[in-house]
């Protein structure tokens, strides 16, 4: 099956131009979720779409984007619920966030909890300055470098959890939600490897 990948520039956490000139080359659509649409014109980036309650965009980022604007039917729901279901809607196979995070916990935490309910729908990965979470259901992949730091979060009950090219493996472990032992692993060679029979998992990793 075709991978298409999405970005979605959210308005939260501050992130380096670079990052995000980076992320726009690598996705097929990027799309700003309401004031995210300030931050992608600020590093240079041009969404292909804007979608949200449009209430914290500038006048002026409006009125250069009117033609970007997705309409949405319905305004009861959060921005990153419209976002989430307008990708999910338009079969992007892969998406990756912004701007999600930041200095308030409550949204921080809600909206991670909210990603878990399409990790079965869409691969989903959160990305910062020097760090990537991603929503696991299924076994992956990852480059890396030595000695970086990698975190296991079950957001469910994850079974059958193996881990490779870690300091600390694992062989076939359950993993509870809220378990400690699968913090602040470190990577001990190019690429690590987690498998998964069950569950969800949130994988941090440092890149």
């Amino acid at each position: 099956m075709q991978t298409s990948r999405i970005l979605l520039i959210g308005n939260g956490e501050a992130v380096s131009a670079r990052l995000l000139k980076q992320l726009a080359r690598q996705a097929d659509y990027v799309l700003a979720v309401d004031g995210g649409a300030d931050n992608a014109l600020a590093s240079g980036v041009m969404p292909d779409g804007v979608i949200g309650d449009l209430d914290s965009v500038s006048t002026r980022t409006k009125k250069q984007l009117t033609d970007r604007m997705l309409h949405i039917p319905t305004q009861e729901n959060t921005d990153l619920e419209k976002a989430l279901l307008w990708t999910h809607k338009h079969h992007f196979t892969h998406a990756t966030l912004v701007g999600f995070v930041g200095d308030r916990w409550d949204f921080c935490m809600g909206n991670v909890l909210f990603l878990a309910s399409y990790a079965r729908k869409i691969d989903l990965t959160l990305a910062g300055d020097g760090w990537r979470m991603d929503f696991l259901t299924r076994g992956a992949t990852f480059s890396t470098k030595l000695k970086k730091r990698v975190s296991l979060i079950p957001l469910t009950r994850c079974t059958g959890v193996t881990l490779t090219g870690l300091q600390y493996p694992l062989a076939g472990a359950t993993l509870p939600v809220g378990t400690t032992r699968s913090l602040s692993n470190e990577t001990a060679d190019n690429e690590f490897g987690v498998q998964l029979s069950r569950g969800i998992l949130l994988v941090y990793r440092e890149v």
